[in-house]
Parts: C-alpha cells; sequence; structure tokens
C-alpha cells in the first residue's frame, strides 16, 4: 500500500520516520521530493576503459552547488535529504516528470529497503543532446513509501547502510559467482 502525505506526516511525527531535512512544501500526495545534495562522483577512467563486476571502481569526487551534466554522461549525486526507514516500510526513487522532461533521468536502482539509513546515492544519465546544468536543493527525485503486509525478519544492514556521502558502486564486495 502506497503511504498518503497524512500518513507519511503522522509518521513523521511520531518519529517512525526520519526525513532530514524535512520541508513541508516538498510534500505531494503520494511521494516526498527529495532535493539534490552538494556532492557528485564521475568515474575515474580506467587504463583498459572496461568495467568489471569484480574489481573495484574508482571515482572522482566533486562537491559544490551546481554541477554540469554533459550530453550522454553519467554522473553519481546524493540527495539532500538524510532518511531512516522503519522496519515496515519501504520505499522507492522515482524521477520528476519535470527534470526527465530536460532529459535527466534518474537511473536509481529504485528500492530503500526496510530499516535503511542515509543519504540515497541517485545514479543520473543525461539523454539529452545539451549539457545540463543541476543545482544544489532542487526538487530531482521523489520518494514513494510502501508499508509492507508483516514486518520482515531483517531489516536493511548492507554495504551502503548509514551513506552520508555519495557513494560509488560497491559490487565488487559482493560474494562471487
Amino acid at each position: 500500500m502506497i503511504l498518503a502525505d497524512k500518513t507519511i506526516l503522522r509518521l513523521l511525527d511520531k518519529g517512525d520516520l526520519l526525513i532530514s531535512p524535512f520541508d513541508l512544501s516538498s510534500l505531494q500526495p503520494a511521494s516526498l521530493d527529495m532535493r539534490l545534495g552538494d556532492q557528485f562522483m564521475v568515474m575515474d577512467h580506467h587504463k583498459d576503459n572496461a568495467l568489471s563486476m569484480s574489481d573495484e571502481i574508482f571515482y572522482k569526487k566533486i562537491s559544490g552547488d551546481s554541477f554540469i551534466v554533459e550530453s550522454k554522461a553519467f554522473v553519481l549525486a546524493t540527495t539532500e535529504e538524510y532518511i531512516e526507514l522503519p522496519k515496515n516500510i519501504t520505499a522507492f526513487v522515482e524521477g520528476r516528470s519535470s527534470v526527465g522532461r530536460i532529459g535527466l533521468f534518474i537511473q536509481n536502482a529504485g528500492w530503500v529497503d526496510p530499516g535503511f539509513k542515509g543519504k540515497i546515492t541517485l545514479e543520473l544519465y543525461n539523454a539529452s543532446s545539451h549539457s545540463i546544468k543541476i543545482e544544489k536543493g532542487r526538487r530531482i527525485c521523489q520518494l514513494v513509501f510502501c508499508e509492507m503486509t508483516e514486518n520482515p525478519n531483517t531489516s536493511y544492514n548492507g554495504k551502503y547502510q548509514g551513506q552520508k556521502d555519495v557513494t560509488g558502486s560497491l559490487l565488487h564486495l559482493d560474494e562471487e559467482v
């Protein structure tokens, strides 16, 4: 079940859901707009130009109030908001239509597990033929909250738990297949 604005506010008031900073004007009928933070990452050039899912990926971290996403380029960014989800609430990240209409796609894996604590790292792709300037504090995506049918056996405790900065892929830490 997708949570309505009134339910989101109730969870915030009770302290069951944490969103910091919280801006009431970002609350939509069935979602919460999330704002762009001030940290960005681009992949460092690799010597063989081929990425491997088994090897660590290296990034350049950039901080600032704005960032230019070149045409057909990929960049990691983070939300301004830090969130803490309770054990019975999950969320998914969606791009905002207004952002998508200029060609900037939010390619986030999309799912935020119950019990997650941290800022959300976003994967942004500029599908436009123009560079796009993105700016700290702008509404970039939306978080849709869902109540689970029952509490899971465990809460999220994965490798991205507690992230407060933009975080690159940690895929190389997964167990080998």
